[in-house]
């Protein structure tokens, strides 16, 4: 009889152990650890697909635990995933060798990343990327409370329209009191009159980071950030139009209501914002 190729008395010879011990191992039932590990990495494999590959070990441990109610440790759920070759996205930390200019404006979050409530910080910003035949181009606005989207748009232009339309669908579904601070860098559209004059209209206060610092404006970076890692980077994309429908399914169909958020205790924003009876969003 042979293994691979190789004699087994050769095999165990070489590898210092004995015929009747390979043959016992080779007869020999799969221990109640490894019939478990089987099992558990069946239910990693269906986390980390629902996740739509993106999952690593801490949410797919959450996912584990919260959603199908399986006992088991961070640790132990690595070990499989690393053995079973089962990689969660991330992104890749980029070196910067510049510092940001002085602010000319005011700074009122001054990188206070959480709220305590709904509605009182909103973070804007925009993202691009490219398709065959052009540029797509995604402005959003997210409460700081829940890291929801609470507005969006998407065209094929950098005007100023785009983002008071991510403005307006945010100021529609959550009809902010005045006083709620909308934090920006200060990219020309948010320093466009139109855009000024749409807070100034609703008594929301302005708030822009130092020029040229994606820190003083890190927490919807680290929303495009995800983006880039879990959605845009991991195919081409045919057309335009195939992008915009990805980057609103991705909002819509999985960032909000269903992607765990480290921050948010591993529930996903809206399930967060169901966990508060305060929120109100328009029916």
């Amino acid at each position: 009889m042979a293994a691979q190729g190789f004699p087994v008395a050769v095999t165990c010879r070489v590898v210092g152990v004995s015929r009747s011990g390979f043959y016992d191992w080779v007869g020999r039932e799969p221990s109640a650890r490894s019939v478990q590990d089987a099992q558990l990495l069946e239910l990693v494999q269906w986390s980390h697909g629902r996740s739509r590959g993106t999952y690593g070990a801490p949410r797919v441990h959450a996912d584990l635990t919260m959603e199908r109610g399986v006992s088991c440790g961070k640790k132990r759920v690595a070990r499989l995933m690393r053995a079973a070759g089962i990689r969660g996205v991330c992104h890749q930390r980029k070196r910067r060798g510049w510092k940001p200019l002085p602010a000319p404006h005011d700074d009122l979050v001054k990188r206070q990343f959480t709220a305590q409530a709904p509605n009182r910080v909103w973070f804007c910003d925009i993202t691009q990327h490219r398709a065959r035949d052009g540029w797509v181009y995604c402005a959003a606005v997210i409460d700081a409370y829940s890291r929801l989207v609470v507005g969006w748009s998407i065209g094929d232009h950098l005007r100023s329209e785009l983002v008071v339309d991510a403005l307006e669908m945010a100021r529609w579904q959550r009809k902010p009191a005045p006083g709620t601070i909308v934090h920006s860098d200060r990219g020309a559209q948010y320093t466009s009159w139109i855009f000024g004059h749409r807070l100034r209209e609703a008594g929301l206060l302005g708030s822009m980071g130092k020029v040229a610092s994606s820190v003083d404006n890190a927490l919807i970076e680290s929303f495009w950030s995800s983006m880039q890692a879990e959605l845009l980077d991991r195919q081409s994309w045919t057309s335009r139009v195939q992008l915009a429908s990805a980057m609103f399914e991705w909002i819509e169909g999985w960032y909000n209501p269903e992607r765990r958020h480290s921050s948010l205790g591993m529930v996903s924003p809206a399930h967060f914002e169901q966990l508060d009876n305060n929120v109100m969003v328009a029916a």
